[in-house]
């Protein structure tokens, strides 16, 4: 020890500037850079102004601010899906807000590929996504992620979309011809190099919040990742190890704001907050202008019914959108399943054609197919099963699910109006939108019919023709417990 201290002193004699000379330069600032992130906007253009000023404002006081949307800019406002040019607005709207890149989302899909790849030529951002293979289909093969430029700092950014039960994205089977998908978590491993090569990663998935932090225990290499899908409300980033995970709900209520900052080519720092856009008291004239011009449209505010009461919930809209179907078409049943149910309400009073569109924006025809009553029980039991709940809206009949103890359906009790059980040797038409008969698991002997009729204008011609409708408390479908089996009593053996 003490050989080793002289030695100490004798370096420090030796070499007295050898310390300082260290320290001589000064250490490099941080770099701040600020993205701005939206996800599941769904056509909801009203805070687009807002939008763009708080971009502009924070880019007068930072260097470096980006604008990034996770996925579904599209599909649920029809100014911007009736439009002449489908979907044209939306992206008009977001080229003038500034953004800088596009996740991939399901409801991309629902242009059609020809008319998503004249949105993607239209806007001034590229949309991204890894795990989609487009060489043998319509749609022009995205990118698979895309750099951020601060400077002298390079940010890979990574996207990533959803595949559903049957390995595709939640979308039409129809819109999704030729295209080719892989499991994101696995494709995604294959981009760590970028994380090697440039000291970042971040990921604008739209993946869901629960995929997300798979993706994050999965890949530790990724800084941040931006979701969607879920249309989940973080107001606290949720931290998986050392991966900041963030969503900022949907119908472009809220916008997310990270900041990182970036030291010698490393993320050294990062803080987030959400922020409501009913807080921003400003709006961009220009880009508000915009929103102004596409919501002024007198086709869409025709008064085509009316409510007596409000329409709540699931069970009300359901119902409204079924009975559509059984009266308009005359078929024994109708169902609709809940995701395709894309508002929460519609007020008393005076419903208007935009309001349909927005309960129903995707067009599907309706499918009529003929089926008995172990058929439905299919239908039933296993749209139940994806998700261990009540997944299917009814009309002309009633039905309780009987669940197990793992959750799964084990029977189902269907009543018909008069309230008797279904015939179990007859065959019934049951009408359904073509994306449940195309996408969902069901035992069918018939392959099913187009009606050429839509689900949207079977609700219009529906409410065109009773004025009125009362839903007030209608609920047709039920869960509970299956009954345990009755227990023979065990007879004791004769002595």
């Amino acid at each position: 020890m003490k050989i080793f201290t002289s030695l100490l002193v004798f370096l420090a004699l030796i070499f007295p500037a050898a310390t300082p000379c260290l320290y001589a330069g000064k250490a490099p600032e941080a770099t701040e850079i600020v993205i701005l992130h939206t996800n599941d906007m769904h056509a909801k253009i009203d805070n687009m102004g807002k939008l763009a000023a708080l971009a502009q404002s924070l880019r007068k006081t930072h260097k470096y601010v980006f604008l990034v949307s996770a996925g579904d800019n599209f599909t649920g406002n029809p100014v911007v899906d009736m439009a002449k040019d489908k979907g044209y607005p939306m992206i008009d709207l977001m080229n003038h807000c500034g953004f800088n890149l596009s996740a991939i989302g399901n409801h991309e899909f629902d242009l059609g590929q020809k008319k998503l790849n004249a949105r993607m030529r239209q806007a001034k951002f590229p949309f991204i996504s890894c795990n989609i293979d487009a060489s043998r289909a319509e749609l022009k093969q995205p990118r698979p992620y895309a750099i951020l430029k601060a400077g002298k700092i390079e940010i890979p950014v990574l996207g990533v979309i959803q595949l559903g039960h049957k390995g595709t994205p939640d979308s039409h089977p129809s819109k999704l011809k030729g295209l080719k998908f892989s499991q994101g978590l696995e494709k995604a491993k294959k981009y760590k190099w970028l994380k090697k090569k440039y000291g970042i990663l971040v990921g604008l998935t739209h993946l869901g919040v629960e995929g997300d932090e798979l993706m994050a225990k999965a890949m530790p290499e990724f800084d941040l990742i931006i979701g969607g899908h879920s249309h989940t409300v973080i107001t606290k980033p949720m931290m998986v190890g050392n991966v900041m995970i963030v969503q900022a709900g949907s119908g472009l209520k809220d916008v997310g704001m990270v900041t990182l900052r970036v030291q010698d080519g490393v993320v050294v720092d990062r803080s987030y907050k959400l922020i409501p856009l009913d807080s921003i008291k400003n709006s961009d004239q220009k880009v508000q202008a915009l929103v102004d011009k596409y919501n002024n449209n007198d086709t869409l505010d025709r008064i085509i019914g009316h409510a007596e009461t409000p329409l709540e919930g699931m069970n009300e809209l359901g119902s409204l959108m079924t009975d559509a179907i059984t009266h308009r078409l005359k078929v024994d049943f109708a169902f609709q399943n809940m995701g395709g149910i894309r508002i929460s309400s519609i007020p008393a009073g005076p419903i208007r054609l935009k309001d349909i569109y927005r309960l129903d924006p995707f067009g599907n025809r309706v499918v009529s197919h003929r089926m008995n009553a172990g058929e439905i029980k299919s239908l039933i039991c296993n749209s139940f099963d994806r998700e261990k709940q009540l997944e299917l809206e009814v009309s002309g009949m009633t039905y309780t699910v009987l669940s197990g103890k793992d959750g799964t359906c084990k029977d189902v009790e269907m009543l018909d109006l008069s309230g008797k059980p279904l015939a179990e040797d007859k065959d019934y038409t049951v009408g359904m939108n073509s994306y449940i008969s195309a996408s969902f698991k069901f035992d069918h002997r018939d392959p099913g019919a187009s009606t050429y009729t839509t689900s949207d204008q079977a609700l219009i011609d529906y409410l065109g023709e009773v004025k009125k409708v009362n839903y007030a408390g209608v609920n047709r479908i039920s869960t509970r417990p299956a009954e345990k089996p009755v227990e023979k009593p065990v007879e004791k053996p004769a002595d």
